[in-house]
């Protein structure tokens, strides 16, 4: 092999201290495009490492000499990158543990599965290539930019900063509605801390998490004696917050018969305590939320349409995250910054492989469910920068691309396109015919979106020929159905934008 085309190759080492375990590793990997070296102790494997910098190593480690954990941790003062995968025949709590904690990529339990092997070592080169080429995500701002907790340039969360700034000069009662997991208390909290009432107490209360026969007690108080259980006087939250703001979440969730006393409470400026008689004046201004269409249960009779009335006075909705997806990476950066400064460590960043992934993303649970895959990937990643194997698994489109695997030739389906029976020449110059037409008629109709625009069409018409069989359609495609069903979740975002 020529020496260019050698040192072009990813390296492997193998550090085991047992001749037959290294050569059947090798074996196994020769199967990779990879140069593959060996050593038979944690001093030699430190010496290799040192000199050719692999790419993966392959560590065991109960070995006679320096163990393979002590190997690890000067492997790691190294530096130079190496993704390092463990193997041990003792899979001990205190072994995985120990392994991860000093830098490991995986490990591997011995006796070993070739194909296990191979995926597992795929991956770390893979790892590896992401974290020499991945251009890092930028951050613009520091997380005491964001005193409020809201993040996002968006034209959308723009238009929600707006409203609130129009409505915290006032006492009007405020509903804000969005899908759970936008952001509505911060939005809440936001209104109060700017509002004439930010030096008195704020209170939220989640509605929906509080059974109906004990709501009443929890918002309006209750005297000593009125119930089983009601051993001395309380006060509720409408008392304990007079002169500040109380935030109701998941208003839609309660209960006809509280709706009626928490009208009065707004109407009349007064509550009463369960089993109290006497009347008691609180000057209290009320932001409702929730994530279920109020409008609909104001028609079905499930709500009250006068509190409606007096809880709709300003209206701010939060769009859902898939909304608003060029704000991602303002979010996934204010989380990382504000982690770091929780944790007292340099702020990781995030590959800009990483970054599509996560922007391709549905997003049901939103800002909550995205915040929590980014601590999620923090705790997992091992150097400064999330990787797209740093990621939840079953994160859509995850998979990435096999950096040594050779182009797999085009897998044929059942029911595929027939051939036309011409020969190769015509058929090529058919094809070249067919994408002059082809570009010739969206140069001008796609500007910017060309690529995109030919992707869709081959996607509609391949789901069409296959009747919306995703398996089919994504062999035809050279995709994994998890991409696939990210670009129909992109491709019906677009196709309802333009409707």
């Amino acid at each position: 092999m020529p020496e260019t085309e050698k040192d072009s190759l990813p390296r492997i080492l193998i550090v085991d201290d047992d001749n037959e375990i290294r050569y059947s590793l090798k074996r196994v990997l020769g199967k990779l495009d990879a140069e593959l070296l060996e050593a038979g102790s944690g001093e030699e494997g430190l010496k290799v490492a040192e000199k050719e910098k692999p790419e993966v190593i392959l560590l065991d480690n109960r070995m006679g000499g320096i163990s393979g954990m002590e190997t690890l941790q000067n492997l790691r003062s190294l530096g130079g990158g190496s993704v390092i995968i463990m193997m041990t025949a003792h899979g001990t709590t205190q072994t995985a543990i120990e392994a991860m904690k000093y830098g490991a990529f995986d490990y591997l339990m011995k006796p070993f599965e070739p194909e296990k092997i191979l995926d597992l070592v795929k991956k770390g080169l893979r790892a590896h290539k992401d974290r020499r080429s991945s251009g890092n995500y930028e951050s613009k701002l520091k997380v005491e930019d964001y005193a409020e907790g809201i993040v996002g340039s968006s034209e959308g969360m723009q238009l929600v900063l707006k409203q609130v700034g129009q409505v915290t000069a006032s006492d009007a009662t405020v509903m804000i509605t969005g899908e759970s997991g936008t952001g509505k208390e911060l939005v809440a909290r936001c209104i109060h801390d700017h509002s004439l009432r930010s030096k008195k107490t704020f209170i939220a209360v989640n509605c929906a998490a509080i059974p109906d026969n004990l709501i009443e007690s929890e918002l309006f108080g209750h005297e000593k004696g009125s119930f089983t259980g009601a051993t001395s006087q309380r006060q509720g939250k409408f008392e304990l917050c007079d002169g500040g703001t109380l935030f109701l979440d998941e208003i839609g969730d309660m209960a006809l018969p509280t709706q009626t006393k928490i009208l009065r409470a707004i109407q009349e400026g007064e509550i009463q305590r369960v089993g109290g008689t006497s009347p008691i004046q609180v000057n209290v201004r009320v932001i409702a939320a929730t994530n279920r269409d109020i409008e609909e249960m104001v028609k079905t009779q499930d709500f009250r349409e006068d509190l409606y009335y007096r809880l709709n006075v300003f209206r701010i909705r939060i769009p859902p995250l898939r909304d608003r997806r060029d704000d991602i990476p303002e979010i996934i950066d204010y989380h990382l910054q504000r982690l770091a400064k929780q944790k007292k460590i340099r702020p990781r960043s995030i590959s800009a492989e990483a970054l599509e992934v996560m922007k391709a993303q549905p997003w049901n649970g939103n800002v909550r469910e995205l915040e929590n895959v980014v601590y999620r990937s923090a705790v997992v990643a091992q150097g400064s920068t999330i990787l797209v194997a740093d990621l939840p698994a079953d994160l859509e489109g995850r998979e990435g691309t096999d950096p040594i695997a050779a182009p797999a030739a085009p897998s044929r389906v059942e029911n595929e396109v027939p051939s036309t029976g011409t020969d190769p020449v015509s058929q090529d110059q058919g094809e070249e015919s067919l994408f002059d037409a082809l570009f010739n008629t969206l140069v001008t109709k796609e500007e910017g979106r060309l690529l995109q625009a030919v992707e869709y069409a081959m996607i509609r018409r391949s789901m069409d020929h296959f009747e919306n069989n995703q398996a089919k359609a994504a062999s035809l495609l050279g995709m994994s159905k998890s991409t696939l069903r990210t670009r129909l979740s992109l491709l019906r975002a677009e196709e309802s934008k333009s409707e």
